[in-house]
This record gives C-alpha cells, structure tokens and sequence, in this order.
C-alpha cells in the first residue's frame, strides 16, 4: 500500500488544485489507467476545493492498493446542516468570493459521487465533514 497524506488549507485559492496534481503524477508514475487517474482526480479536487471554499481547513489522504484507491477527505468544521440538499445537483452554499473565481456551482459533492465506485459522507454540523470514496482497479 502507499499512503499520500495533503493538508489543505481553508481560503488558499493560490494552492488549490496541488494535491489532485500530485496525485495524478503519483499515479501516472504507477502505471494506473488513465480512466481511473481520471476519475479519482475529479473526486479529489472537488473534495480539494470544498474544503478550501466551505471548511477551516482540512486534509486529503490516498491510500493506493493493488485492487482499488480510497480517499479520505476530511474537514474542521463547520460541517453540512443537510446533507441530502448539499448532494442535490446545483445546491451551493459557496461564498461570493467563490463564486466570483467560478467556484461554487454545486455539483462537487455530486460529482464526487459519480466519480466512485463506493462513497461516503459523514459530518457533525460544527465539527468536521468526512468524504470517503472508494475507486477499483480492474
């Protein structure tokens, strides 16, 4: 297994993106299929950008196996009130400075979603939310 740990900070529209960079490269460097590489870097930067655009900051971690690549993206704070409405296709809550960078259209989470092959949300409103997804590798 390897690990690949990114801490993510809240705000830092400048940094935003460097994780799911890295990753692809790591994984391109593993020989991983490009539809996959694909697949788990647009999960990965939303999950990237909604901790930059929605949380107190975060982390995202990747742990790669032979049969399958997990993502773990976890947040401080201020955690989803509902989440059922924020996985509804177009349903923002994204600041206007976000929207003026064109950010925050509403379909990270959703996109997150059709992205994997198991996903996983979690959140305690005033704590954290947590992204879990699961890609396999054929």
């Amino acid at each position: 297994m390897i690990n690949l740990h990114y801490e993510i900070i809240h705000g830092d529209f400048m940094k935003a993106g460097e994780a799911s960079s890295n990753i692809k490269k790591a994984l391109m460097q593993l020989g991983v299929d490009n539809a996959i590489i694909k697949r788990l870097c647009v999960a990965c930067y939303e999950a990237e950008m909604n901790i930059v655009i929605h949380s107190y900051g975060g982390c995202i971690d990747v742990d790669i196996f032979e049969d399958r690549i997990e993502m773990n993206a976890k947040d401080k704070g201020p955690g989803i009130k509902d989440i059922e409405l924020a996985m509804t296709e177009g349903y923002s809550t994204a600041p206007d400075v976000a929207r003026e960078m064109g950010f925050g259209a509403g379909m990270g989470l959703p996109n997150i979603r059709k992205s994997s092959d198991e996903f996983e949300i979690t959140s305690v409103v005033g704590e954290y939310t947590n992204v879990r997804i699961v890609i396999f590798i054929d």
